[in-house]
């Protein structure tokens, strides 16, 4: 079943429609869903479609021609052409006459066995872009290879394309239209386990419980994700031993660059090596105080819902997992799930705010919004607010989100408040997101003050 993707669909059929050449580089980590966008696309298109292997040049161009040629023929044919220029001239020629789309899927697998392709493209999109009507498409999953050797200035393919999508997961909102048997509750506890890669969510039953889908998914040997992000390490990097214990690091709570060097036993240099590699491949996030973008306080986490979970309650549980105790691995994690939430249900949260924004409901006008950490010189002691986003150097909102079975009281209101008198800003809006509710209190006094929004997470969705 194909799900969302509107935005990038429509975009690529109005580049069709132009009828005239056009270069379309699609890229994104793995597990998606680029492959099934661009089947979907083309589906009922004329349309070659190849997809590139780990293998040798000779390898590629044989499956290359295979794909050209049927289409060409109509019937399965056992002729190669004598190269890629060869190959891709004769889709360039054939387009001349009528829209064609030619996509090439795993391109770096292509490209990088044979080291002259690049070029290729290029020397042919130069010599037929003014009389084809090929719609090119290259896509691939090494995003730093597609951002460094087709998208980078240096690289051949530059000034090429006339467009470029880069593939996000879904975002909860359009994961809750997936789970359409799920509670809200369950809806955000899914989300929470697999984040919004479209792999990942196909994994998730909706018409069974949270528990039989963590025990299934996560807690059996024999799953997909059981050994999902070991895999995909190992596919990514040269070191995943390493890679593998600094994620590890991270989600059992070192944040800092000397704490996870410490747990990891590397040196620090070493280790934003390491560091940087996993923020390439979005498996980790820099973050900062909001508003200190090169702030020396900077710590680390993990980025991906699935790989958060996985590391907090499946690698620690591989020994019980394997000798089959998934009911005393189930219980462990049930009790600890509602504190992996927390910070799921921040993302929801933010991905709330911005959905205010673009629907023009937002109270402020913001262009970006983050957590905030800093000193309270007055208590002198550490403090963070979950969410500020500023307007200009007036105008603000402060937001606290909480994840707990327990109504939020007017002490987190008040708390908040307090907070956000360190900052400057005289005309403030405050929101409070909540699991649960709000006492009586609370709303009492958010009625009372008028500039603050009590958001309940039923009310979200």
């Amino acid at each position: 079943m194909f799900i969302g993707r509107g935005s990038e669909l429509h975009k690529l059929q109005n580049l069709y429609d132009s009828n005239k050449f056009e270069f379309v580089v699609i890229y994104g980590r793995r597990r998606v869903g680029k492959t099934a966008l661009i089947n979907q696309f083309v589906k009922d298109k004329d349309a070659i479609y190849f997809m590139g292997v780990e293998s040798n040049a000779k390898q590629n161009l044989e499956n290359l021609s295979k794909c050209i040629l049927e289409y060409a023929s109509g019937f399965d044919v056992d002729s190669i052409f004598s190269s890629f220029q060869s190959a891709l001239e004769y889709v360039f020629k054939l387009s001349q006459n009528k829209r064609i789309v030619l996509a090439i899927d795993e391109y770096p697998y292509v490209a990088r066995a044979e080291k002259s392709l690049a070029s290729t493209i290029q020397l042919l999109i130069d010599r037929y872009q003014s009389t084809s009507k090929l719609m090119l498409i290259l896509c691939g999953s090494s995003m730093s290879y597609m951002e460094d050797k087709v998208l980078a200035y240096k690289a051949p393919l530059y000034g090429r394309k006339t467009a470029q999508i880069k593939l996000q997961p879904f975002e909860f909102f359009e994961v809750c239209d997936y789970f359409k048997n799920f509670s809200k509750e369950q809806k955000a506890l899914a989300y929470g386990m697999v984040g919004g890669t479209p792999q990942y969510l196909l994994q998730i039953n909706d018409k069974l419980s949270v528990e039989q889908n963590v025990k299934n998914t996560f807690l059996n040997p024999s799953s997909a994700l059981y050994e999902e992000p070991v895999n995909l390490l190992k596919q990514e990097v040269r070191e995943p031993a390493i890679y593998n214990a600094i994620v590890s690091a991270i989600a059992f709570g070192a944040s800092r660059m000397s704490e996870i060097a410490s747990k990891v036993g590397v040196e620090t240099n070493v280790c934003a090596t390491y560091l940087k590699q996993l923020i390439e491949l979005e498996i980790v996030q820099r973050e900062t105080p909001y508003g200190e973008k090169n702030s020396k306080r900077a710590i680390y986490l993990i980025n991906d819902n699935m790989f958060r979970f996985w590391y907090r309650f499946v690698l620690p549980n591989y020994s019980a997992i394997a000798r089959g105790a998934e009911e005393v691995v189930y219980r462990h994690i049930d009790r600890q799930i509602s504190d992996h939430m927390g910070k799921v249900f921040e993302e929801i949260c933010k991905q709330y705010l911005w959905r205010l924004l673009l629907n023009g409901q937002s109270p402020i006008e913001f262009s970006s919004l983050g957590r905030w950490w800093g000193n309270d010189p007055v208590q002198k002691k550490q403090v963070e607010i979950d969410i500020v986003a500023e307007q200009d150097a007036h105008t603000a909102l402060f937001a606290e989100c909480k994840w707990t079975n327990e109504k939020v009281d007017i002490n987190v209101l008040e708390s908040l408040i307090y907070k956000s008198g360190l900052f400057d800003y005289t005309d403030v809006h405050y929101y409070l997101f909540s699991k649960s509710g709000f006492t009586k209190g609370c709303v009492e006094k958010a009625c009372d003050m008028k500039n603050v929004h009590l958001i309940d997470y039923n009310s979200m969705l």
